[in-house]
Parts: C-alpha cells; structure tokens; sequence
C-alpha cells in the first residue's frame, strides 16, 4: 500500500524520471485538499458508533427477517458479529479516505469478504444495504457545512461515496 507521494516517486523513480510539474501539481492540490479530507475522517470517526448502531437500525427495520428466530442477526452473538463487521468496514473506508487510496480497503478488509459471508451463510445482500445506510449517515456528517474547512468539497464527497460503494459491491 503506497500513499499518494509514495506512487508518484516510485512510478517517476521506475522511469528514471524528475517529477513532473503536473504531478507535483497535483500533490499540492493534495496538499491543499488535506484539511477537508482529515476533518471528513475525523467526523466519521468521532461519530462512528451512531454511525453504524443507525444503519444497523434501519437495516433491521427494512428486514426485519434478520433479526426474527432463525435470522442471521437473531442471538445476541450474532447481532454482536453483525454490528462488528460493519464497524470494521467503516473503519477501514476512514483509512481509505485518509490515504486518498482504495487499497488498504481492498488489501485488509474486502478481498475474500465476499466468500466469507458465503460460507457462513451471511446474506451479502443485506451487508450491503448496512453498508449503503452507512454511507448515507457518512455523507451527511461530512457535508455539514458547520466547524469544517471551508471549500469545494465535491469531489471529495464522491470519493466517499466511492468507498462505500467499493465496500457494498465486494459484500453483494
């Protein structure tokens, strides 16, 4: 897993190659962006718990089959493993958006998820529509305009927005 400077040096140092000024460009601009990007993960993470007790909620309200006898969020233990993976994906899309890169989400979180979830029986499904409502409580704690670093905060919004979807297409 490489950060942004670390790609561009490496991939300039494979060409035997100076920066380019459209790269170190683009750094800055990465630069520039990262106040928006730490206040994002900050939000995200200082809010996390209801992040993901509110999705799981809302999951649980639209299928409510998942936490009736012979669901696969009914027991206790079961409910725990649910509100624990999705914690742990929320986690790692907060890496995935601080490192302004997917691959740490791919690598350590979403890579073999999918297969997980077959042989436990876990409807992929029903992951993704968790991880969808996460995304929406996601985005609207990090678009409030309130105590953040004032710009244009779009591109990073569908960066955001990307993670989860990254994240709810590995689980379905």
């Amino acid at each position: 897993m490489f950060d942004a400077f670390a790609k561009v040096v490496s991939q300039a140092d494979a060409r035997g190659a100076y920066l380019t000024g459209s790269q170190l460009d683009a750094l800055n601009a990465l630069v520039a962006d990262g106040n928006k990007r730490m206040d994002s993960v900050n939000r995200i993470t200082s809010n996390s718990s209801a992040i993901v007790a509110n999705a799981a909620r809302a999951l649980f309200a639209e299928q409510p089959q998942l936490i009736a006898p012979g669901g696969n969020a009914y027991t206790s233990r079961r409910m725990a493993a649910c509100l624990r993976d999705m914690e742990i994906i929320l986690r790692y899309v907060t890496y995935a958006i601080f490192a302004g890169d997917a691959s740490v989400l791919d690598d350590r979180c979403l890579n073999g998820l999918r297969e997980t979830y077959l042989a436990l029986g876990t409807p992929g499904a029903s992951v993704a529509v968790g991880v969808q409502k996460m995304k929406e409580a996601a985005l609207a704690i990090v678009g409030d305009t309130n105590n953040i670093t004032r710009g244009d905060c779009a591109q990073l919004m569908s960066e955001i927005a990307s993670y989860f979807d990254r994240a709810a297409s590995a689980v379905a």
